[in-house]
């Protein structure tokens, strides 16, 4: 799940679903836009996500994982991240995906993929980090990013 906010306002969020783990085979894509948002707050950005990532999840069935593109929790300590709130919201397991560091999440685990020396970070809530970071680094594509998170972001951005 990614959300997008193009230069000229509003957000589009998107979602693929996949039949299994790898995320190999993705049966489902949903794109969802807000023609507002909230503007940017520092440390309080699920504010600002929370409306359009809410939007494209009423149309897709009922998920058994949610994996966004962020953090879950920002601190060792268990500060709240956009996939904490959101777990919050739905009550099932979310994996946050980032792919640049933030200072403070010492505690994210790095997933090495491909022949990537920069490693994707990995935190979860609802399901064990170990067993989150396994999913990420078993997710299907021969790149840092895999390729179900590279379509998504593609259809955040509006790209088909």
């Amino acid at each position: 799940m990614d959300v997008h906010y193009p230069p000229e306002g509003g957000a589009r969020a998107a979602l693929v679903v996949a039949a299994e783990p790898r995320f190999a085979r993705l049966v489902e894509e949903h794109v969802a836009w807000l023609d507002t948002v909230e503007p940017y707050e520092p440390g309080r950005f699920y504010v600002r996500e929370l409306p359009a990532i809410q939007a494209v999840l009423a149309k897709a069935a009922a998920l058994d994982v949610l994996v966004v593109d962020g953090y879950v929790d920002l601190d060792p300590d268990g500060r709240p991240g956009l996939g904490a709130h959101l777990h919050d919201q739905v009550g099932i397991p979310v994996i946050g995906v980032a792919k640049t560091a933030f200072r403070a999440a010492t505690h994210a685990v790095a997933v090495h993929r491909g022949t990537a020396i920069r490693p994707l970070l990995v935190t979860a809530t609802g399901i064990p980090v170990t067993e989150a970071a396994d999913l990420v680094a078993g997710m299907a594509g021969r790149h840092r990013i895999p390729d179900a998170l590279r379509r998504v972001d593609r259809l955040a951005r509006g790209g088909q």
